[in-house]
C-alpha cells in the first residue's frame, strides 16, 4: 500500500529565493518554460519514470486559479552518467535554445560515485563548471535551482561518504554565494530514512544492483516535493516594479 505524502513527517526545505522570473511570465499568461538538465536522475533509469514529467500536472493545476491563462511546459534534457562539465557544454543547445524561464539543474552525483577508471570530472571541475554554469544561466535572467545529492547506499560507504558530504556542502555554498536556491535532495531522503524510518529498501530502485538510483516511490514524493516548493517560491516573488511584463 502508497504511503500517503500528509503522512510523511519530513518535507523539503522552503527554497531560499522566489522564482522572480518564472513568476512573472506566469503573471504575463505565459507560456512558461521549465528545463530540467543533469544525469540519470533527470533522464530517467531502469524504466522508472523520470522526475521531471511527474510535477507537470500538479504545477498547472496549482497555477491554474491565480494565472487562469497562462501555460507551462517542463522539458527533460537529462543525460544518464553525465557530470557539471559535460552538462555545461550542451547549454547552448539543451537550455538556451529552449529559452526557458526556469532551470533545475540535478549536479554532483557522478563525480563523487563513478570509479577512477570511468575517468569521472575532479572536485574542482565539478565546482568551476557549476560556478560557470549559474553565471551563465543568471546572465539570461533564468531562474536557477539546483538539486543535490540522492541520500542512497551507494553514496554512504567509507570510500564515498565525505566525498558525498563535501559536494553536498559545495552546492549549498555556491548556491548561496549566487543567490538562487537548492532542491535538498540528500537532506530531504536523509530525512526520511532517519526520521519517517523508510526503508532504503523502498527507496531505493529494487533492480539497481549499484544501490544508486532511487524508485519509483522515491521518485514519485519527490517531485511532488519539488512542485510544491516551486508553487510556494513563485508565490512569493514579488511583482515587476514596473508592471507585469508582456508575454
Amino acid at each position: 500500500m502508497a504511503l500517503d505524502p500528509s503522512q510523511i513527517p519530513v518535507h523539503a526545505a522552503t527554497f531560499e529565493q522566489p522564482l522572480i522570473i518564472l513568476a512573472n511570465r506566469l503573471r504575463a499568461e505565459g507560456p512558461a518554460r521549465v528545463v530540467a538538465i543533469g544525469s540519470s536522475t533527470t533522464a530517467g533509469e531502469g524504466g522508472i519514470a523520470p522526475y521531471p514529467q511527474r510535477p507537470l500536472a500538479e504545477l498547472r493545476n496549482r497555477f491554474r486559479g491565480p494565472f487562469p491563462k497562462a501555460t507551462i511546459d517542463v522539458i527533460n534534457r537529462g543525460v544518464g552518467g553525465e557530470e557539471a562539465p559535460a552538462e555545461l557544454r550542451r547549454f547552448d543547445h539543451d537550455v538556451f535554445d529552449l529559452n526557458p524561464d526556469l532551470v533545475i539543474w540535478q549536479v554532483g552525483t557522478n563525480s563523487v560515485w563513478q570509479p577512477a577508471d570511468q575517468n569521472p570530472p575532479s572536485f574542482r571541475e565539478t565546482t568551476q563548471a557549476l560556478n560557470d554554469g549559474v553565471d551563465l544561466l543568471l546572465a539570461r535572467r533564468i531562474d536557477v535551482i539546483l538539486m543535490d545529492l540522492q541520500y542512497v547506499p551507494a553514496l554512504l560507504t567509507p570510500a564515498k561518504i565525505d566525498k558525498a558530504l563535501a559536494m553536498v556542502d559545495a552546492i549549498s555554498q555556491i548556491a548561496h554565494t549566487k543567490g538562487v536556491s537548492v532542491f535538498r535532495r540528500f537532506e530531504l531522503m536523509k530525512a526520511w530514512h532517519d526520521v519517517a524510518e523508510i526503508s532504503f529498501d523502498r527507496m531505493v530502485d529494487p533492480g539497481d544492483d549499484t544501490r544508486l538510483h532511487a524508485s519509483d516511490w522515491t521518485t514519485e514524493k519527490m517531485a511532488a516535493q519539488l512542485a510544491g516548493a516551486i508553487v510556494d517560491a513563485v508565490n512569493r516573488a514579488p511583482p515587476p516594479s514596473g508592471g507585469v511584463p508582456s508575454s
